[in-house]
């Protein structure tokens, strides 16, 4: 039972309160990103030495949609840091043989969704969490820990630094992989409405240095 407990507690943390942000309590809000964004730091820090010096080694984050959701700033700001982060150590890395993704692995019932369903907090803030469930868009824990498999196997490791859903066809995306890169597919950006001259020179070097050169 304390085991349980325990993992709940762990999932509660890692969700974050929810409400408007400046109505909530700042140090929870802060330790859902200590514990989502650090925590997954500290991890891929302690064991990309190794990978490194192997030449081998793959790192997959489980991120969310990295979306603007309002009510749950603190889970999705530490997740789309996670993104970002993925996406520039993915570049650093590849060239030492690893890779590094980051995955949406789908809605699955656990007690975070729990309490993003029952709890009042969630019911008065995010009511349309429910409809993942009702309309039957949750998926089962067995089809996200394919995905991790899939991209552990090595199968896809051209993927390396995207962004990849439960719902995504890896084997579709590998084969556009050129197309992907080029449009930046997959990947987290900031996109303008128009581009003047010296906004398209640092473009450039931003691109530059997107692909480690000069």
């Amino acid at each position: 039972m304390a085991r349980a407990d325990f993992s709940a507690g762990q999932q509660r943390r890692s969700l974050g309160p929810i409400g408007p942000f400046w109505e909530i309590d700042f140090d929870t809000w802060w330790q859902a990103v200590d514990v989502n964004f650090r925590g997954a730091m500290l991890c891929a820090h302690a064991v990309l030495p190794g990978m490194v010096a192997r030449r081998s080694g793959r790192i997959l984050n489980i991120v969310t949609a990295a979306a603007p959701f309002a009510y749950i700033s603190s889970y999705i700001t530490s997740k789309s840091a996670l993104v970002r982060a993925a996406e520039c150590i993915a570049a650093e890395a590849r060239p030492q043989g690893v890779s590094v993704f980051s995955i949406l692995p789908g809605t699955v019932r656990t007690a975070m969704t729990e309490k993003s369903l029952q709890s009042p907090e969630g019911q008065e803030w995010i009511p349309w969490f429910r409809r993942f469930f009702d309309e039957g868009l949750d998926v089962t824990p067995d089809r996200s820990a394919k995905l991790v498999l899939d991209l552990a196997s090595g199968e896809f490791d051209d993927l390396s630094g995207l962004y990849l859903t439960i719902f995504d066809d890896l084997s579709a995306i590998a084969q556009q992989i050129d197309r992907v890169r080029q449009e930046q597919l997959h990947t987290m950006r900031v996109r303008v409405l128009a581009v003047n001259p010296a906004l398209a020179a640092v473009s450039a070097i931003r691109e530059a240095g997107e692909r480690g050169k000069q």
